[in-house]
């Protein structure tokens, strides 16, 4: 192995980057003269200068950033920390791909051996441009760990946003926020229900009754609009009244401002102290207020929208013993759950907001919309285990006559030019790469089994790309010399396995 002394990486735009620090310093210290001189944080210039400032601050993160290593440590500094991990606590380099609207960025993570992760500053990659620097400077990284760690040189983990060695912090943030939110709109639900029962049971003011009680009773007041206005997009509208009388002003939708015009004479509906209605000749509008029912659908779709993170995390913790490249299952399956429970849950809480149970037929419609959800949620756990290579669910079935297989080489060869291939033609003759799922044998190439041995048969990686759906299991295949890669569902990869052994 090539001997590297050491490992030296800096930022590659470093002149840039300290250009635009010295730009967010001139842009604080404008801001910061700005504010002395006028006396008041809200000027244009400050906003500026301060937007200079956070621009300035984010360069200078990037600019102090440095990674060496050397024969016995590997060495991070950036603007906030500054880490020595030994070489012997580190059992592997990956890289980490994050992908972006139009590009991909990849960074180096550090599998330590207690089974933390620790993401390099840098290299960094976002375009093809830089990725054979980034290869030089992994490939260089790797091999002063291979020297003076404990592992063997070997294959190149790549963790993306589907592999186990990806953290879970944020679906765990999202089922947290989401599990808050259904608690504070659960909380709301009595108090939204004592309102609407409130406003249901009020009763007209009487003539003599003290303005200090008229909150708890419902009061009308004669007006006469001056000008409405609509607001524009999705902004309300305001009713303006003749000599401020009631109220100068009244904020009301969009399209209650557009029922009213100047002149118009209308009665306000005043309860506790707000104005609830307006009724004029030919238009009424009606201040909305959410109701427990309301409320209670708020807090169960919020804790049906906690559920799929909540799955992300099951299905994450169920494959902790896998290597951190590997693919996950995916948690659609729970999703489709969630999906048939929101069917039954939703009509039920806003119906029934604050007792579910209090009539025989609610009961009977919560009890069994549970044995479905149960049923559904036992189905999404069968669904998203973890399955081995050769893990089919089921004995191997002999290919009669000709079938089109779902299932597509990974790699360019002469066979599968460009990954032109989506099926594999079993049975009626030698298989063959078909970019159709048949029938007919249009544009086919013919598979030469004869010079092909399969090596292994795995589960899919995050090197495998996305484009390899996360259940599909890969055949490692050795096409005289070269290696290719086989991707299909493990039913059908057993089978054409089965075939490609057969035909040899």
């Amino acid at each position: 192995m090539t001997d590297v002394p050491e490992v030296s990486c800096g930022p590659a735009r470093n002149r840039a980057l300290w250009c635009f620090v010295t730009l967010g310093a001139a842009g604080a210290l404008l801001a910061g003269v700005r504010t002395a001189y006028r006396g008041s944080p809200v000027d244009g210039w400050v906003f500026g200068g301060a937007l200079l400032a956070l621009l300035g601050l984010v360069c200078l993160y990037a600019a102090t950033a440095r990674v060496r290593a050397d024969a016995d440590v590997l060495r991070t500094r950036t603007l906030l920390r500054r880490r020595t991990t030994p070489w012997r606590d580190v059992a592997d380099l990956a890289v980490q791909v994050q992908y972006g609207r139009h590009q991909e960025f990849h960074r180096v993570v550090v599998l330590l051996r207690d089974g933390r992760r620790r993401r390099l500053p840098l290299p960094v990659s976002g375009s093809p441009r830089d990725r054979a620097a980034f290869d030089a400077t992994l490939d260089a990284l790797r091999a002063l760990h291979h020297r003076h760690g404990t592992r063997a040189p070997g294959r190149v983990p790549v963790l993306s946003y589907r592999s186990a060695g990806r953290g879970p912090a944020v679906p765990l943030v999202l089922c947290a926020l989401l599990l808050a939110g259904a608690g504070l709109a659960a909380w709301f639900v009595p108090v939204a229900g004592e309102k609407e029962a409130a406003w249901s049971s009020a009763a007209p003011c009487a003539a003599h009754t003290p303005p200090a009680e008229r909150g708890a009773c419902v009061s009308t007041w004669p007006a006469v609009i001056a000008r409405a206005e609509a607001g524009r997009g999705k902004g309300s509208g305001w009713l303006y009244f003749t000599a401020g009388r009631p109220l100068e002003r009244l904020a009301v939708s969009k399209e209650g401002a557009r029922g009213f015009s100047a002149g118009d004479r209308v009665e306000l509906t005043v309860w506790r102290h707000e104005v609830r209605e307006v009724a004029g000749e030919h238009h009424v509008w009606r201040e909305h207020f959410t109701g427990a029912g309301e409320a209670a659908v708020i807090a169960a779709g919020c804790l049906l929208g906690a559920g799929y993170p909540g799955a992300r995390l099951l299905v994450h913790r169920r494959g902790r013993r896998l290597p951190p490249d590997e693919v996950l299952p995916s948690a659609l399956p729970f999703a489709a759950a969630l999906a048939g429970t929101a069917l039954w849950l939703l009509p039920l809480c806003y119906l029934h907001p604050t007792g579910p149970f209090a009539s025989p037929a609610a009961r009977t419609w919560a009890v069994s919309g549970s044995a479905v959800t149960l049923a559904l949620l036992a189905w999404a756990w069968r669904a998203t285990r973890v399955r081995a290579p050769g893990d089919t669910g089921g004995g191997q079935q002999v290919v009669r006559g000709e079938e089109f297989v779902v299932a597509r080489f990974l790699d360019h060869t002469v066979y599968n030019p460009d990954g032109f291939g989506t099926h594999i033609v079993l049975g009626g003759g030698p298989p063959a790469v078909v970019p159709h799922g048949g029938p007919g044998l249009f544009a086919a190439r013919r598979i030469p089994v004869e010079r092909l041995t399969v090596t292994a048969v795995r589960r899919a990686r995050g090197g495998d790309g996305d484009g390899v759906p996360r259940g599909w299991h890969i055949a490692e295949i050795d096409d005289a010399g070269e290696p290719v890669r086989l991707a299909a569902a493990p039913a059908d990869l057993q089978r054409v396995v089965g075939e490609l052994r057969r035909a040899h």
